[in-house]
């Protein structure tokens, strides 16, 4: 029995053919389930694997409250352009 290369020649029935609902080849004629759609079984298949990974990439992106110091009520100084501008007229 070997298990390298030449196993790999008697490979030659199709496991997976197009699938009616998604269209990719993911459709398992054994199983009589699509891989990636999971169809035959009523409701689609999807997950949420990366949503975790999402969370910790989007931290950073909100108010930064402690970053900066939990200012709040504070008004920003005026821009220099704007004080040149008022100054000079």
């Amino acid at each position: 029995m070997t298990k390298g290369t030449s196993s790999f020649g008697k490979h030659r029935n199709k496991t997976h053919t197009l699938c009616r609902r998604c269209g990719s080849e993911a459709y398992h004629l054994q199983k009589s389930t699509c891989g990636k759609c999971g169809y035959s079984a009523k409701r689609k298949r999807k997950y949420n694997w990366s949503a975790k990974a999402k969370r910790r990439k989007t931290t950073r992106t909100g108010r930064m409250r402690f970053r900066h110091g939990f200012r709040e009520g504070t008004t920003p100084k005026p821009k220099r352009a704007a004080v040149a501008a008022s100054s000079s007229s």
